[in-house]
């Protein structure tokens, strides 16, 4: 381990759902194996976060350090880690670690690893001045953007991009829900060509606002119909109330994408709906491969992503901002001093 690495770390710990977080200090570990420890510079928050914290999932360790859009640096690494060197900046996000031997992982679906373990809800997260990670499921990141900005993508940015991928090739798409990730993903589905059609819940001017400023042919009211049928819509909304409304609002042969890891109840709807072979889908968590692929995209085509930045100790404002849709863009952790 390098002699300058404190003895603890602060982190804002989770004691049990629906709890506040608790900011606590923890020895410093020794990374083994595959393990590297890495010194966090900022962390985003997304809304499987507040999954978490409020016991959405039924699962998950106790106590638990939540966040898993992580930027940080290797500080140190354990006899195995080859992936990544002493020193380098890399991403860590939802998926912590897959078995690799199952036939969903053999099957290139890691994603679906009955045994995988995700970041920040079943192995401590990024809401931390120093985090614990697989080098073998470390991300290298994009040139072009700082830490800050750079958090985001890793889960907002790349659920959104695996999203989109399951939703064809829409050339009008439909966004359900205005937020981390669909501010990200207006961009690349514009760059790729697509008419965008924001849909926020009913008042949102600002939301609105903010969709038609990052390019929204259209953005309205959620409970309403939009102005032309559209080939897809991804949900992003955890709200299952809107999946009778996109299905209603695409074309015959459309999509709908839920792109959420948990959403309230879907209310029972007319087949008609679904009918003339439209589908609805969801998106479970990301693969390795995702995440090479969005940061390759990233890379070449830069994406303005809007942050919000609090200190770590802040975190819980930052969550409480977030349940009660106050962010535009993304909230960002960021520790309140350099550590070490």
């Amino acid at each position: 381990m390098p002699a300058d690495l404190p003895p603890t770390y602060r982190a804002m710990v989770l004691p049990r759902r629906g709890a506040a977080l608790a900011a606590a200090e923890r020895a410093t570990p020794r990374p083994e194996g595959h393990e590297v420890l890495l010194r966090v510079a900022a962390c985003a928050i997304c809304r499987t976060d507040l999954h978490v914290v409020d016991g959405e999932l039924g699962r998950g360790i106790l106590p638990v350090v939540p966040g898993h859009q992580i930027v940080a640096t290797v500080v140190a690494a354990g006899p195995d880690a080859a992936e990544v060197r002493v020193g380098a900046r890399v991403g860590v996000s939802w998926l912590a670690s897959a078995c690799g031997t199952c036939d969903q992982c053999r099957a290139g679906r890691e994603n679906l690893c009955a045994a995988a373990r995700f970041t920040g809800c079943d192995v401590d997260g990024g809401f931390a001045e120093y985090v614990m990670a697989d080098a073998r499921f470390c991300l290298p990141l994009p040139d072009g953007y700082g830490d800050v900005e750079a958090a985001p993508l890793l889960c907002g940015g790349l659920i959104g991009y695996r999203a989109l991928r399951m939703a064809g090739e829409p050339r009008r798409l439909a966004l359900y829900g205005f937020g981390s990730a669909a501010h990200m993903l207006i961009q690349v589905a514009r760059h790729r060509g697509a008419s965008v059609y924001a849909f926020t819940r009913p008042g949102d001017e600002e939301g609105q606002s903010f969709a038609r400023r990052l390019g929204a042919a259209w953005a309205g009211d959620s409970t309403l119909p939009g102005p032309t049928p559209l080939d897809a819509a991804i949900i992003f909304a955890p709200v299952g109330q809107l999946v009778p409304l996109a299905l209603a609002a695409v074309r015959p042969g459309g999509t709908v994408v839920c792109a959420g890891i948990h959403m309230s109840d879907i209310p029972s709807f007319p087949y008609s709906l679904l009918w003339q072979e439209r589908s609805i889908r969801s998106v479970a968590n990301l693969t390795r491969e995702d995440g090479l692929e969005f940061m390759r995209l990233v890379g070449e085509t830069h994406i303005d992503v809007e942050t919000e930045v609090h200190p770590l100790v802040d975190a819980d404002l930052a969550l409480s901002r977030l349940r009660g849709g106050q962010v535009r863009g993304t909230a960002v952790l960021v520790p309140t001093a350099p550590a070490g």
